[in-house]
């Protein structure tokens, strides 16, 4: 049968050919299951990515425009987005993911759970913050586990870099704040280097080694609870917009 749901947006910039690419469209089939969430929630909960900034009321609803935005940066398959929706409702929750399976497995768990505050952008991070999320805007952002680009050549191809901080900052309110987490030490390192050189964050943590501890509302993911079992570290950083 043929497949009724419009194409993705594609994740290849159209305008800045020549920028770095800090992911990398993994290779996977979409299951059955995800399909029919693509195709029953697709329309209600997939944003189209626009060069116009987001409109929040007709995004979520109007009832629900006021209340404070969080963006996440590549979720995954979505289980501890889903979670973290489902922990706090009074928040809504945009999700930017440019891997197919993993928009469908979001979708599917928001059929599930009957998840009302999670919308959807199948499309490059860099562009949406650019044309998308007007400044100072967002009350949170969260990037759990991004791509630690293991190799030292390729270290210029991870997010949390001096210039993509400074212009996430830029997007968050006064006292919004910036969450990342990764299982990757040396990345973890820098990290802290980097959002410590921000001057307008600042880190909540309270402990000597600058890292933080695990906030209630981010849940242990299943690949996290092997990794602990094994002696694998998990690094937390929480910044805020001052």
């Amino acid at each position: 049968m043929q497949n009724s749901r419009p194409d993705p947006q594609p994740a290849q910039p159209a305008v800045h050919l020549r920028r770095i690419k800090t992911f990398v469209k993994r290779a996977g089939r979409t299951t059955s299951g995800q399909e029919k969430a693509f195709e029953a929630l697709g329309p209600r909960f997939l944003l189209p990515f626009d060069k116009a900034p987001l409109d929040v009321a007709q995004a979520f609803g109007t009832e629900r425009a006021a209340l404070p935005l969080v963006l996440e940066i590549g979720f995954g398959m979505g289980d501890a987005s889903a979670k973290i929706a489902l922990h706090l409702p009074e928040v809504n929750f945009l999700g930017c993911e440019v891997h197919e399976p993993g928009v469908g497995s979001l979708l599917k768990l928001i059929g599930e759970h009957a998840i009302g505050n999670i919308r959807i952008l199948q499309h490059d991070a860099v562009e949406v913050l650019e044309h998308m999320i007007p400044a100072a805007s967002l009350a949170g952002l969260h990037i759990f586990f991004p791509d630690p680009w293991h190799k030292t050549r390729h270290h210029k191809r991870r997010l949390i870099q001096s210039p993509m901080v400074a212009q996430l900052t830029q997007k968050l309110r006064p006292g919004g704040y910036l969450h990342c987490a990764t299982d990757w030490e040396p990345y973890a390192v820098q990290m802290l280097e980097v959002l410590t050189a921000e001057p307008l964050l600042r880190n909540r943590s309270e402990r000597a080694d600058g890292y933080a501890d695990r906030p209630d509302y981010r849940p242990l993911t299943k690949f996290e609870n092997r990794g602990l079992r094994l002696g694998h570290g998990v690094w937390d950083l929480v910044f805020e917009r001052v």
